[in-house]
Order: structure tokens, then sequence, then C-alpha cells
């Protein structure tokens, strides 16, 4: 009688023969129309480092799976990152955390993990242009991305303008429930361009559309008090700063101009540079 080959955990060992030519074909082939591109890239490799290390065939299975798991979610990962529009180099790596006060960037790191998404809660950042807002709060929405949250990132001026568009294409509705889809939606520098009545009228029905059902990350280099140049009157500034704040972190950035601070560092060392004394060789 023939005897069963075990493995070192008792059970049965697969047999690791390498199959016909046909079969890896047919195999290859399945596994593409099954859509599964990491069983059909790794099964043949993976069957050998089962070989050598003598696994069982649940134990080859789960490698496997977890090699296309992975793959999947990279993928995912590349497709959010590419849907964000995040713009280009404001990473969180990227980003002088060193230059905040420590109980802003203790504001920053609490954010990272992305439990204010699950909250519906909405992260206001306010300071002077240069003061770093932006690409702070792109470094958080990176993270989130990371981690496979979808989250859009847009200019205030350009959001609404896609609003109105939707608005005077009878297409409002839908655009507003393809925003819905992020769980984050970033807007950047609100009241940094004076808009019409009409364009706030149409900021403000996103922002009620999103109260409670998805979080806002904003900036902004105005306080509240000034909003009322942004939302025109009195009554819809006041709703619409109670429903960002209701569920809400808000983060002051009240640092020097990064850009400003840049150009004198810049300027610094080329001084240092043209006071240094030159040495010649004989």
């Amino acid at each position: 009688m023939a005897k069963t080959r075990t493995n070192q955990a008792g059970g049965a060992a697969p047999n690791h023969s390498t199959p016909p030519p046909a079969t890896t074909d047919r195999l290859t082939e399945q596994l593409r129309e099954l859509r599964l591109p990491a069983f059909r890239d790794h099964y043949q490799s993976q069957a050998e480092q089962a070989a050598r290390e003598n696994l069982s065939y649940p134990q080859y299975l789960e490698a496997l799976s977890s090699r296309e798991c992975e793959a999947r979610t990279q993928g995912r990962i590349r497709r959010l990152a590419t849907a964000s529009h995040l713009p280009a180099g404001k990473t969180w790596d990227q980003f002088r955390w060193s230059r905040l006060p420590k109980n802003v960037q203790q504001q920053f790191q609490a954010l990272r993990d992305g439990g204010f998404l699950k909250r519906r809660e909405n992260v206001l950042v306010f300071g002077k242009p240069g003061s770093g807002k932006t690409h702070a709060l792109c470094a958080v929405a990176e993270q989130l991305v990371l981690q496979g949250h979808p989250v859009l990132f847009t200019t205030s001026s350009l959001l609404v303008q896609e609003l109105l568009v939707a608005k005077r294409d009878l297409k409002l509705e839908r655009f507003l429930k393809k925003l819905a889809g992020y769980e984050a939606l970033l807007i950047d520098d609100l009241g940094y361009v004076q808009q019409s009545r009409e364009e706030m009228e149409v900021l403000f029905t996103l922002l009620a559309e999103r109260y409670e059902r998805g979080s806002v990350m904003l900036t902004s280099n105005l306080p509240f008090s000034q909003w009322t140049a942004i939302f025109k009157d009195p009554m819809t500034t006041a709703a619409a700063i109670d429903r960002l704040v209701h569920h809400s972190v808000i983060v002051e950035l009240n640092v020097a101009s990064y850009r400003l601070e840049s150009a004198k560092d810049a300027k610094k060392a080329k001084a240092s540079e043209a006071e240094s004394p030159t040495t010649t060789t004989s």
C-alpha cells in the first residue's frame, strides 16, 4: 500500500510534481477569467516554495490568497490616490511638523488614524496665507487614503463652479450624490476669493447636505467673525458655521509664513556663501 506523505503539521502534504504544460495553460487562463492576477502570477512560484517547506494544501492556498488580498488592497489605494486629486508633494513625511506648536502637532497626530470619519466630524484649519494649512490638511488626507478611505481634494472656487454648472444643467442632486461617496471632502481656501450670492448658495446647499453624513475638511484664512463676507448675510453665515462646528475639530495655525521663512533661510544661506573665504591651491 502506498504511503501518504504528511507535512510538518501532521496533515497530508500535496503532490508538488510539475504539472504538464496544458494544465498550467488552462489554469492560467481560468485565473485570468476569474480576475485573480496575483494567483495567476504567483501560483507556480508559490507551489515551488510549498514543496521546499512541505506545506499543506490549505497553507499553500492561504499564501496565495494573502498575495491576492494584498495586491487588491494596494490597487484600491492607488485608485483612491488618483481619484483624490491631492496635490503632489503635500505628504505627511514632507511636512515640517516641528514648525507647529506641540499642541497643534498632537491635534494632527490624533487626526491621522481617521477616527473622525466614523464620527462624521469636520476638520477646520485656520491660518494666515503661507502658514502651511493646506499642506498639513493634505498630509492628513494622504494618510486617510493610505488606509483605504475615499477622499476628494478641491479648491472652494473650483467646487463652487462645478456646483453651479450642475445646478444649471439640472444635475445638482446627482453631483451631490457623487460627492457623498467620499468619506471626506477637502475644501481648500474658503473665502480666499470672494464669490457671488448664487455661488455661496450652492456651497451652503452642499454643506447642509453633508451635515452629519460625511466629513468636511476645510482651510480658510478668514476667522468665523468675517464669514459674512463669504455667505453674504448673517443668517446664512450662522447656519453654515453651525453645521460645520457642531461636530468638528478646529485647528489654528498661528505660525509665520512657511514661504517667507524659506525665502529668509535661502537669503541667509546665499549671504553666508558670499562671505565665506575662498581657498586657492598652488
